[in-house]
């Protein structure tokens, strides 16, 4: 009975993991990147037909050489798994926001009393 439970463990956690695994837009054929949720058939062919060319060397040429693929599309495809070269999208820096906006400290007075 335990080697049964283990078994279907073990199964349920490689499913898991197959379910998630990356796939590379240099590597993938057609049907590899339509498993990433976002790419359809049309945008797939658009990919390997841009391919052809050569290589995409990172986010920005896959971005530049695809049309359809902008910042938004792209975050989204890597976070469903699309990898440029085995590399995930860097994450966009997200500009810190003050807490009153356009009043600066002023000198000489603690930043926390305000």
């Amino acid at each position: 009975m335990f080697k049964k439970i283990l078994f279907a463990v073990v199964g349920t956690l490689a499913a898991m993991n197959l379910a998630f695994a990356s796939v590379d837009v240099n590597k993938a054929d057609q049907a590899a990147l339509d498993s990433i949720k976002g790419i359809g058939p049309t945008m797939s062919r658009a990919i390997l037909e841009e391919r052809k060319k050569g290589q995409f060397k990172d986010w920005n040429d896959l971005q530049t050489r695809v049309k359809g693929i902008g910042d938004k599309s792209s975050d989204k495809f890597s976070e469903a798994g699309l990898t440029v070269n085995g590399a995930s999208k860097p994450a966009a820096a997200k500009p810190v926001a003050q807490k009153k906006p356009g009043v600066a400290p002023q000198a000489g007075k603690d930043v926390a009393k305000q």
